[in-house]
Protein backbone atom coordinates (compact mmCIF):
# COMPACT_ATOMS: atom_id res chain seq x y z
CA UNK A 1 0.00 0.00 0.00
CA UNK A 2 1.29 3.38 -1.01
CA UNK A 3 1.70 4.65 2.14
CA UNK A 4 2.07 8.49 3.86
CA UNK A 5 2.79 10.58 0.76
CA UNK A 6 5.74 13.48 0.80
CA UNK A 7 3.02 16.08 -0.55
CA UNK A 8 0.65 15.49 1.88
CA UNK A 9 -2.09 14.90 -0.68
CA UNK A 10 -5.56 14.17 0.95
CA UNK A 11 -7.96 11.95 -0.63
CA UNK A 12 -4.58 10.29 -2.36
CA UNK A 13 -5.81 6.49 -3.74
CA UNK A 14 -4.26 3.31 -2.02
CA UNK A 15 -2.27 1.12 -3.99
CA UNK A 16 -1.36 -2.37 -3.16
CA UNK A 17 2.41 -2.05 -4.13
CA UNK A 18 5.01 0.32 -3.09
CA UNK A 19 8.73 0.93 -4.21
CA UNK A 20 11.75 2.17 -2.48
CA UNK A 21 14.58 4.40 -3.82
CA UNK A 22 17.90 2.73 -4.43
CA UNK A 23 20.48 5.26 -5.57
CA UNK A 24 20.72 9.20 -5.34
CA UNK A 25 20.54 11.24 -8.94
CA UNK A 26 22.65 14.92 -8.93
CA UNK A 27 20.94 17.91 -9.71
CA UNK A 28 19.84 19.78 -6.58
CA UNK A 29 19.07 23.33 -6.65
CA UNK A 30 19.07 26.49 -3.90
CA UNK A 31 15.39 27.42 -3.00
CA UNK A 32 16.52 30.69 -4.80
CA UNK A 33 17.31 29.75 -7.70
CA UNK A 34 13.57 28.01 -7.89
CA UNK A 35 10.92 30.19 -10.75
CA UNK A 36 7.36 30.08 -10.25
CA UNK A 37 5.60 30.28 -13.52
CA UNK A 38 8.07 31.75 -15.47
CA UNK A 39 7.62 32.91 -18.83
CA UNK A 40 9.53 31.80 -21.58
CA UNK A 41 12.27 33.74 -23.71
CA UNK A 42 9.56 34.54 -26.38
CA UNK A 43 6.74 35.27 -24.14
CA UNK A 44 8.65 37.57 -21.66
CA UNK A 45 8.72 40.58 -23.72
CA UNK A 46 5.27 40.24 -24.99
CA UNK A 47 4.65 40.25 -21.22
CA UNK A 48 7.19 43.28 -20.46
CA UNK A 49 5.39 45.36 -23.31
CA UNK A 50 1.73 44.63 -22.17
CA UNK A 51 3.04 45.94 -18.68
CA UNK A 52 4.04 49.18 -20.28
CA UNK A 53 0.57 49.26 -22.41
CA UNK A 54 2.00 48.39 -25.79
CA UNK A 55 0.15 45.23 -27.51
CA UNK A 56 3.08 45.11 -30.33
CA UNK A 57 5.36 42.24 -28.99
CA UNK A 58 2.25 40.05 -27.78
CA UNK A 59 0.30 40.94 -31.72
CA UNK A 60 3.58 39.47 -33.18
CA UNK A 61 4.22 36.56 -31.27
CA UNK A 62 0.68 35.25 -31.23
CA UNK A 63 0.67 36.21 -35.32
CA UNK A 64 3.83 34.20 -35.30
CA UNK A 65 2.28 31.29 -33.69
CA UNK A 66 -0.51 31.34 -35.67
CA UNK A 67 1.68 31.69 -38.98
CA UNK A 68 3.81 28.35 -37.90
CA UNK A 69 0.94 26.59 -36.99
CA UNK A 70 2.46 26.46 -33.39
CA UNK A 71 -0.62 25.50 -31.26
CA UNK A 72 0.54 24.01 -28.18
CA UNK A 73 3.00 27.50 -27.84
CA UNK A 74 -0.23 29.66 -29.13
CA UNK A 75 -2.28 28.03 -26.64
CA UNK A 76 0.05 28.53 -23.24
CA UNK A 77 0.93 32.23 -24.50
CA UNK A 78 -2.81 33.02 -25.07
CA UNK A 79 -3.21 31.10 -21.50
CA UNK A 80 -0.91 33.51 -20.11
CA UNK A 81 -1.33 36.57 -21.85
CA UNK A 82 -5.06 36.47 -21.11
CA UNK A 83 -4.18 36.02 -17.29
CA UNK A 84 -2.03 38.97 -17.32
CA UNK A 85 -4.84 41.14 -18.82
CA UNK A 86 -7.11 40.02 -16.01
CA UNK A 87 -5.79 42.54 -13.35
CA UNK A 88 -3.82 45.00 -16.46
CA UNK A 89 -6.58 45.00 -19.59
CA UNK A 90 -5.84 48.56 -20.99
CA UNK A 91 -3.10 46.85 -23.45
CA UNK A 92 -5.99 44.71 -24.62
CA UNK A 93 -8.41 46.97 -24.95
CA UNK A 94 -6.31 49.19 -26.94
CA UNK A 95 -5.54 46.36 -29.23
CA UNK A 96 -9.17 45.67 -29.80
CA UNK A 97 -9.96 49.20 -30.44
CA UNK A 98 -6.75 49.89 -33.32
CA UNK A 99 -7.99 46.29 -34.54
CA UNK A 100 -10.78 44.58 -33.83
CA UNK A 101 -11.19 42.21 -36.06
CA UNK A 102 -7.38 40.87 -35.68
CA UNK A 103 -7.94 36.69 -34.95
CA UNK A 104 -5.16 37.02 -32.16
CA UNK A 105 -6.93 40.14 -30.08
CA UNK A 106 -9.89 38.36 -30.47
CA UNK A 107 -8.83 34.25 -29.27
CA UNK A 108 -7.45 36.66 -26.47
CA UNK A 109 -10.90 38.60 -25.89
CA UNK A 110 -12.62 35.46 -25.63
CA UNK A 111 -9.90 33.98 -23.09
CA UNK A 112 -10.23 36.30 -20.63
CA UNK A 113 -14.02 36.21 -20.48
CA UNK A 114 -14.48 32.59 -19.99
CA UNK A 115 -11.78 32.75 -17.60
CA UNK A 116 -13.93 35.42 -15.85
CA UNK A 117 -16.83 33.77 -16.19
CA UNK A 118 -15.21 30.45 -14.46
CA UNK A 119 -14.32 32.68 -11.67
CA UNK A 120 -17.33 34.22 -10.93
CA UNK A 121 -20.66 32.75 -8.92
CA UNK A 122 -22.33 33.46 -11.83
CA UNK A 123 -20.59 31.18 -13.79
CA UNK A 124 -23.36 29.76 -15.97
CA UNK A 125 -25.27 32.75 -17.43
CA UNK A 126 -21.72 34.72 -17.87
CA UNK A 127 -20.74 31.49 -19.94
CA UNK A 128 -23.63 32.03 -22.08
CA UNK A 129 -22.71 35.69 -22.50
CA UNK A 130 -19.35 34.52 -23.27
CA UNK A 131 -20.51 32.22 -25.92
CA UNK A 132 -20.61 34.91 -29.15
CA UNK A 133 -17.05 35.61 -28.15
CA UNK A 134 -15.58 31.99 -28.56
CA UNK A 135 -17.92 31.84 -32.16
CA UNK A 136 -15.79 35.21 -33.01
CA UNK A 137 -12.76 33.76 -32.32
CA UNK A 138 -12.93 30.81 -34.58
CA UNK A 139 -14.18 32.73 -37.36
CA UNK A 140 -11.27 34.99 -37.42
CA UNK A 141 -8.58 31.82 -38.64
CA UNK A 142 -10.87 28.86 -39.71
CA UNK A 143 -7.78 26.48 -38.89
CA UNK A 144 -6.83 27.63 -35.27
CA UNK A 145 -7.65 24.87 -32.98
CA UNK A 146 -7.35 27.11 -29.87
CA UNK A 147 -10.99 28.89 -29.96
CA UNK A 148 -12.03 25.23 -29.81
CA UNK A 149 -10.22 24.46 -26.89
CA UNK A 150 -12.24 27.33 -25.00
CA UNK A 151 -15.80 25.72 -26.63
CA UNK A 152 -14.76 22.60 -24.97
CA UNK A 153 -14.23 24.32 -21.71
CA UNK A 154 -17.21 26.50 -22.11
CA UNK A 155 -19.15 23.26 -22.56
CA UNK A 156 -17.50 21.85 -19.19
CA UNK A 157 -19.14 25.08 -17.63
CA UNK A 158 -22.33 25.27 -19.42
CA UNK A 159 -22.70 21.30 -18.63
CA UNK A 160 -23.37 21.10 -21.94
CA UNK A 161 -24.81 17.66 -23.14
CA UNK A 162 -22.67 14.94 -24.95
CA UNK A 163 -24.11 15.76 -28.79
CA UNK A 164 -22.85 19.36 -28.31
CA UNK A 165 -19.75 18.38 -27.25
CA UNK A 166 -19.15 15.37 -30.07
CA UNK A 167 -19.72 18.58 -32.09
CA UNK A 168 -17.34 20.33 -31.23
CA UNK A 169 -14.62 17.55 -30.71
CA UNK A 170 -15.04 16.52 -34.20
CA UNK A 171 -14.26 20.44 -35.25
CA UNK A 172 -10.96 20.62 -33.13
CA UNK A 173 -9.62 17.60 -33.90
CA UNK A 174 -10.17 18.16 -37.43
CA UNK A 175 -8.09 21.33 -37.03
CA UNK A 176 -5.07 19.54 -35.11
CA UNK A 177 -5.67 15.84 -34.71
CA UNK A 178 -3.03 16.21 -31.07
CA UNK A 179 -3.33 19.21 -29.92
CA UNK A 180 -2.84 18.61 -26.32
CA UNK A 181 -5.07 21.62 -25.06
CA UNK A 182 -8.29 20.50 -26.82
CA UNK A 183 -7.45 16.97 -25.95
CA UNK A 184 -6.96 17.77 -21.64
CA UNK A 185 -10.28 20.14 -22.10
CA UNK A 186 -12.20 16.90 -23.65
CA UNK A 187 -10.64 14.76 -20.81
CA UNK A 188 -11.77 16.92 -18.46
CA UNK A 189 -15.26 17.14 -19.81
CA UNK A 190 -15.67 13.54 -19.46
CA UNK A 191 -14.44 13.40 -15.92
CA UNK A 192 -17.17 15.38 -14.91
CA UNK A 193 -19.64 14.33 -17.08
CA UNK A 194 -18.78 10.45 -15.93
CA UNK A 195 -17.48 11.42 -12.57
CA UNK A 196 -15.84 8.47 -10.85
CA UNK A 197 -15.69 7.00 -14.38
CA UNK A 198 -11.89 7.05 -14.19
CA UNK A 199 -11.33 3.70 -16.94
CA UNK A 200 -13.42 5.83 -19.33
CA UNK A 201 -10.99 8.96 -19.09
CA UNK A 202 -7.78 6.29 -19.40
CA UNK A 203 -9.04 4.72 -22.35
CA UNK A 204 -9.59 8.58 -24.15
CA UNK A 205 -6.28 9.30 -22.73
CA UNK A 206 -4.80 6.32 -24.00
CA UNK A 207 -5.93 6.18 -27.23
CA UNK A 208 -4.85 10.02 -27.98
CA UNK A 209 -1.66 9.07 -26.78
CA UNK A 210 -0.96 5.85 -29.04
CA UNK A 211 -2.04 8.05 -32.01
CA UNK A 212 0.39 10.72 -31.83
CA UNK A 213 3.99 11.09 -32.44
CA UNK A 214 6.39 10.12 -29.64
CA UNK A 215 7.24 13.75 -29.01
CA UNK A 216 3.89 15.34 -29.08
CA UNK A 217 2.63 16.84 -25.98
CA UNK A 218 -0.31 14.66 -25.88
CA UNK A 219 1.81 11.47 -24.50
CA UNK A 220 1.45 12.99 -21.06
CA UNK A 221 -2.39 12.76 -21.33
CA UNK A 222 -2.45 9.75 -19.60
CA UNK A 223 -0.74 11.13 -16.67
CA UNK A 224 -3.53 14.03 -16.14
CA UNK A 225 -6.08 10.99 -16.29
CA UNK A 226 -3.96 9.58 -13.10
CA UNK A 227 -3.64 12.74 -11.55
CA UNK A 228 -7.18 13.26 -11.89
CA UNK A 229 -7.66 9.66 -10.41
CA UNK A 230 -5.40 10.19 -7.61
CA UNK A 231 -6.91 13.04 -6.55
CA UNK A 232 -10.50 12.17 -6.83
CA UNK A 233 -10.75 9.76 -4.20
CA UNK A 234 -14.01 8.35 -5.98
CA UNK A 235 -15.01 5.76 -8.01
CA UNK A 236 -13.21 2.10 -8.40
CA UNK A 237 -10.12 1.59 -7.79
CA UNK A 238 -7.72 1.04 -11.28
CA UNK A 239 -4.48 -1.30 -11.08
CA UNK A 240 -1.46 0.08 -10.10
CA UNK A 241 0.25 -1.06 -13.53
CA UNK A 242 -2.12 1.86 -15.41
CA UNK A 243 -1.16 4.37 -13.11
CA UNK A 244 2.51 3.04 -14.11
CA UNK A 245 2.42 3.13 -17.67
CA UNK A 246 0.81 6.42 -17.50
CA UNK A 247 3.59 7.82 -15.88
CA UNK A 248 6.14 5.84 -18.13
CA UNK A 249 4.52 7.51 -21.00
CA UNK A 250 5.49 10.29 -19.84
CA UNK A 251 9.03 9.33 -18.43
CA UNK A 252 9.40 8.43 -22.83
CA UNK A 253 8.41 12.11 -23.48
CA UNK A 254 10.27 13.88 -21.20
CA UNK A 255 13.76 13.69 -22.98
CA UNK A 256 12.65 14.83 -26.12
CA UNK A 257 11.54 18.34 -24.85
CA UNK A 258 13.87 20.45 -23.47
CA UNK A 259 15.84 20.80 -20.23
CA UNK A 260 15.52 23.14 -17.91
CA UNK A 261 13.20 25.10 -19.98
CA UNK A 262 9.97 27.26 -19.24
CA UNK A 263 8.39 25.25 -21.79
CA UNK A 264 8.03 21.51 -20.78
CA UNK A 265 7.94 22.71 -17.15
CA UNK A 266 4.65 22.40 -16.43
CA UNK A 267 3.72 18.93 -17.52
CA UNK A 268 7.79 17.86 -15.50
CA UNK A 269 5.65 19.31 -12.06
CA UNK A 270 2.90 17.36 -13.02
CA UNK A 271 4.93 13.98 -13.69
CA UNK A 272 6.68 14.33 -10.34
CA UNK A 273 3.56 15.01 -8.46
CA UNK A 274 2.15 11.48 -9.89
CA UNK A 275 5.53 9.94 -9.21
CA UNK A 276 5.80 11.21 -5.78
CA UNK A 277 2.18 9.62 -5.32
CA UNK A 278 3.63 6.42 -6.60
CA UNK A 279 6.58 6.55 -4.33
CA UNK A 280 8.97 6.25 -7.47
CA UNK A 281 11.32 8.82 -5.98
CA UNK A 282 14.44 7.95 -8.16
CA UNK A 283 12.20 8.81 -11.16
CA UNK A 284 10.84 11.95 -9.39
CA UNK A 285 14.10 12.76 -8.56
CA UNK A 286 15.09 13.06 -12.62
CA UNK A 287 12.45 15.09 -13.31
CA UNK A 288 13.39 17.35 -10.71
CA UNK A 289 16.53 17.80 -12.25
CA UNK A 290 15.26 17.66 -16.05
CA UNK A 291 13.33 20.41 -14.69
CA UNK A 292 15.57 22.79 -13.75
CA UNK A 293 15.21 25.57 -11.60
CA UNK A 294 10.99 26.10 -12.98
CA UNK A 295 8.38 25.23 -10.62
CA UNK A 296 4.77 25.72 -12.12
CA UNK A 297 1.11 26.25 -10.08
CA UNK A 298 -0.26 23.77 -11.34
CA UNK A 299 -0.34 21.11 -10.19
CA UNK A 300 0.56 22.20 -6.26
CA UNK A 301 -1.58 24.80 -5.88
CA UNK A 302 -4.74 22.41 -6.17
CA UNK A 303 -2.88 21.38 -2.69
CA UNK A 304 -2.00 24.61 -1.54
CA UNK A 305 -2.50 27.90 -1.03
CA UNK A 306 1.05 28.05 -1.36
CA UNK A 307 2.43 26.62 -4.76
CA UNK A 308 5.83 27.11 -4.27
CA UNK A 309 6.34 26.60 -0.74
CA UNK A 310 4.63 22.92 -1.42
CA UNK A 311 6.22 22.73 -4.59
CA UNK A 312 10.20 23.33 -2.28
CA UNK A 313 9.07 20.86 0.18
CA UNK A 314 8.26 18.01 -2.03
CA UNK A 315 11.64 18.46 -3.97
CA UNK A 316 12.99 18.25 -0.04
CA UNK A 317 11.55 15.14 0.31
CA UNK A 318 12.04 13.37 -2.68
CA UNK A 319 15.65 14.37 -1.82
CA UNK A 320 15.43 12.91 1.52
CA UNK A 321 13.61 9.79 -0.28
CA UNK A 322 16.45 9.31 -2.51
CA UNK A 323 19.14 9.54 -0.28
CA UNK A 324 17.59 7.02 2.44
CA UNK A 325 17.36 9.56 5.21
CA UNK A 326 13.78 9.75 7.30
CA UNK A 327 11.11 11.92 6.59
CA UNK A 328 9.39 14.27 8.86
CA UNK A 329 5.93 14.48 7.50
CA UNK A 330 3.92 18.20 8.50
CA UNK A 331 0.14 18.02 7.94
CA UNK A 332 -1.65 18.87 4.73
CA UNK A 333 -1.78 22.41 4.01
CA UNK A 334 -5.33 22.39 3.13
CA UNK A 335 -7.91 19.80 4.37
CA UNK A 336 -11.34 18.34 1.71
CA UNK A 337 -10.89 17.49 -1.51
CA UNK A 338 -8.44 18.57 -4.30
CA UNK A 339 -10.63 21.63 -6.35
CA UNK A 340 -10.97 19.19 -9.23
CA UNK A 341 -13.34 21.63 -10.61
CA UNK A 342 -10.98 24.81 -11.26
CA UNK A 343 -10.77 26.40 -14.75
Amino acid sequence: MVGTMAMQLPFIRPSRMARTASHLVSGPRADDEVLLDAPDARLSPALVAAARGDHGPASGLLRATRAAAEWERRDRYVTRLAAFARSRPDWLDAWLATAPHDPDALLLRAQLAVDRAWQSPARAEMLREVSPLITAAARADHADPVPWRLALDHARGAQAGHTYFEQLWAAAVRRAPHHYGCHESALRYLAASWHGSHQECFDFADRAAQDAPADALVQALPLRAAFGYLTDGCGPELPRERLDAAADRAIALSPRLPAADPWPARMRNLLVFVLVCLERWPDAREQLRLNGPYATSFPWDQVSDDPLGHFLRVRDDIRSRAAGRPLGHPRSERGGRVRSGDH
